[in-house]
């Protein structure tokens, strides 16, 4: 298996380079040069395994050039009971109207992000420590990247962490889960700004080849293949639990803000999953709903970005839509690179040409939500069924309500759990969701950030002094 860029200008590589790079050398992504393919019978005989296994058997699709008890090894050490409080590592639980949960928060974070990065940290230090080298990664988070990175990859001494975030615009629990960290290599860095212009700063420092080069930069963000590949895994395991028997199909519905989780879906689909729709949740940042509704891509500046009561999803510029829109164009590098640039020079680009093919051809649906749909939703559903959902996720769940079809299961991806914003569930509600108990000090801690304006130069020097060399 190589990989190549969106954009047409990398040579193919293979999966321990691009997982070393992140954003290519042409600001493209990196993706796969084919999909593999998945065999119904292939996927039947998966069906009894353990998550660390089945995960062995998705990722050893992508990352052929580890060997393979060593990718076995490196999944068991990802996926256990140490790490996850669940024995099912995901378990599938029922909500109402036909609608199940995936509870993709079992991990140390209480946030899905946990399911990509817990393999991450092992697979990074198994190839720099093969390689006897060093990388500085350099990451934006809206919330919950950051701390399933930083919690992923503390303590390691190969890696350095540098952790851009919104200032102000996460909640109080996200900010302590990712400022308490003490460890030496974990630097959070606050930018007086929105997500996008901290994602921006981060690519604005990749493309610059010479500095990544010297100072060996790589990313987590959700440009890592490596994060969309861990989590097409876990659309496996929900068919294989939501399913009896061969060719069903499922629909699943994901609270997205940067594409990543819903773009694992549609890699899953491509490689032959029977998924029915993938039914995109958004808030009232809701460009990429008004993409699949319109055909038109239209980010929003800075300004034009609200903070809301779901902040992990308070993006306007997806970064991993490029990876969907190279499919979508048949895969051609060159009508990427000019759509991206038209992006560059109008601020959007127009495929509503290709609007019919958004269901038809990728199973592609989506809606938006609202403070009050959420609220509404996170009491209905803990009135009706007991269970208590955070805000991302009654996002996804009053979408998914939109789209439940007789005889097809639909699965919502669980983002976070409901501790991570206290303050919605007690709006919600009329009292706080209560932390795990190893945490429930958490906003107590002493916290360790650096903030500064939103400025790439200023975060340069930052890295500088401080990098792994």
């Amino acid at each position: 298996m190589k990989y190549i860029s969106t954009r047409g200008g990398m040579a193919a590589q293979p999966f321990s380079d691009i997982l070393l790079e992140g954003l290519a050398p042409d600001g493209g992504l990196a993706i796969p040069e084919s999909l593999p393919q998945v065999p119904a019978g292939t996927l039947e005989s998966w069906r009894g395994l353990r998550y660390a296994d089945l995960a062995y058997e998705v990722l050893s699709l992508f990352a052929t050039d580890i060997p393979a008890q060593d990718l076995r090894r490196l999944t068991r050490a990802a996926y256990n009971q140490q790490v996850f409080s669940s024995e099912d590592i995901v378990p599938l639980r029922p909500l109402d109207g036909g609608l199940s949960l995936l509870g993709l928060s079992e991990g140390p974070t209480l946030a899905f992000k946990d399911m990509a990065m817990q393999f991450l940290g092992q697979v990074f230090e198994y190839v720099l420590e093969r390689r006897g080298t060093t990388l500085n990664i350099v990451g934006a988070t809206s919330g919950d990247t950051g701390s399933a990175a930083e919690y992923a990859l503390r303590g390691k001494k190969s890696v350095a962490v540098f952790m851009l975030s919104p200032h102000g615009r996460m909640s109080a629990f996200q900010r302590a889960q990712m400022y308490s960290l003490q460890d030496e290599n974990i630097h959070n860095i606050a930018v007086r700004g929105v997500f996008d212009q901290a994602q921006d700063i981060v690519k604005t420092l990749a493309g610059d080849l010479e500095f990544k080069t010297r100072y060996r930069l790589g990313a987590v963000n959700s440009i890592n293949w490596a994060r969309i590949a861990a989590q097409v895994v876990y659309y496996f395991h929900g068919w294989l639990r939501a399913t009896a028997g061969p060719g069903q199909q499922v629909s699943f519905a994901v609270p997205s803000g940067n594409f990543g989780n819903i773009l694992s879906g549609h890699i899953a689909r491509s490689m032959g999953l029977p998924v029915r729709r993938l039914v995109l949740a958004t808030n009232e940042n809701n460009v990429l709903e008004e993409f699949f509704r319109t055909g038109v891509y239209r980010p929003r500046p800075a300004e034009q970005t609200y903070a809301t009561s779901s902040p992990s999803m308070d993006i306007s510029r997806a970064s991993n839509f490029e990876r969907f829109v190279f499919d979508l164009v048949g895969r051609d590098p060159g009508r990427v690179k000019a759509l991206w640039a038209e992006l560059g020079s109008r601020g959007s680009f127009d495929l509503s040409a290709l609007k019919p093919e958004f269901e038809s051809r990728f199973g592609f649906v989506a809606g938006a939500s609202t403070h009050a749909d959420r609220l509404a939703t996170i009491r209905s559903t803990y009135d009706e069924t007991g269970v208590l959902v955070d805000p991302h996720t009654a996002d996804g769940v009053k979408v998914a309500r939109q789209y439940v079809e007789e005889g097809v299961p639909m699965v919502v991806l669980e983002t976070a759990l409901p501790a991570k914003f206290s303050d919605t569930i007690e709006e919600a509600l009329g009292r706080p969701a209560t932390p795990p108990a190893a945490l429930a000090d958490l906003e107590l801690r002493p916290q360790r950030v650096e903030v500064m304006d939103c400025d790439a130069d200023a975060v340069r020097r930052y890295i500088e002094a401080h990098a792994k060399v």
